[in-house]
Order: C-alpha cells, then structure tokens, then sequence
C-alpha cells in the first residue's frame, strides 16, 4: 500500500469548507512574512511598539513605557483626558569601515502607540520623567473620577 499525501482539494464537494482554511492560512502567511521581512532593507524590519505597564491607583494613574536607544527630544508625548499618545523615531546611524563589514539588529524607524486610559485625568497636570529609556508618566486623575462610588445590584 502506497503512503499518499491527503489533499482535500482533490474532491470537488468537499472543496468549500476548506477554501475559508486555505484563505485564512495564506493572510496568516502574509502577516507573519510582514512581520519578519525586511524588504530589502535591514533598517526597515519590525515595527518598533514600545512595551507598557499601567498601574491605576486612588489617585493617579502610572504609565511606564520602554523607548530604549532613544533621547528624550526623540519622544512626543500627548495626552488626552482620555488616553496618551506616544510618538518618536529612532533614526539610522550610517557607519562606513574600511575593513569589514557592519552587521546590525537594531530596530530603526518611526513608531506610535496610543493608550486609552482606564479613568479620565487631568491632562494638563501630567508629569513625565525619562530615565535610562525608560518614560514613566504620573497622569492624575480628574476630580469626577477620585470620587466616584458606583452602586452594585445585589439581584
């Protein structure tokens, strides 16, 4: 008995479910292929999304964000009463040797994350300090919400 590969396109009348699988399978590929290309240029692979931490408390909410290799004039820093708005690039350093050759892996380009924020703050008190490509953020919330009581339905 010989040993064939199945193919569930072989038979007409089972081809329509497999079709969604197969579509699925290809845009998959396409994402993940985007993801890890570098279009032929190695400064331009991975989007650069800078890692977050949030820590809400009674009075504040603490945003942490990592933007490592960056200056503190490279980040853009908005906020809304509702979110914040993160920008910056980091930009290509060309180096030439005249002996060998330059192998890099740092991820270069623009970036932006927007974060919706759990609790309205007063945006016009943020205060934001940037330490080791480190951007912490105090946001403190608005007065409305310090003390808001919500009512539980108990049935």
């Amino acid at each position: 008995m010989a040993l064939m590969r199945w193919n569930p396109f072989r038979d007409i009348e089972r081809l329509e479910p497999f079709r969604e699988i197969d579509t699925l399978q290809r845009q998959m590929n396409r994402l993940f292929d985007r993801l890890v290309s570098t279009d032929g240029d190695e400064r331009t692979g991975f989007t650069i999304i800078p890692a977050a931490e949030l820590k809400e408390t009674d009075d504040a909410i603490h945003l942490k964000l990592e933007v490592p290799g960056l200056e503190a004039k490279d980040v853009n820093v908005e906020a809304t009463p509702e979110s914040v708005s993160i920008s910056g690039e980091r930009k290509y350093e060309s180096k030439t040797e005249e002996n060998g050759v330059t192998r890099s892996e740092f991820r270069y380009g623009k970036f932006q994350r927007v974060i919706p924020l759990p609790s309205l703050v007063q945006n016009d008190k943020v205060q934001a300090e940037y330490k080791n490509g480190i951007l912490s953020l105090t946001l403190p919330k608005a007065e409305s919400e310090k003390h808001r009581a919500v009512k539980v339905n108990l049935g």
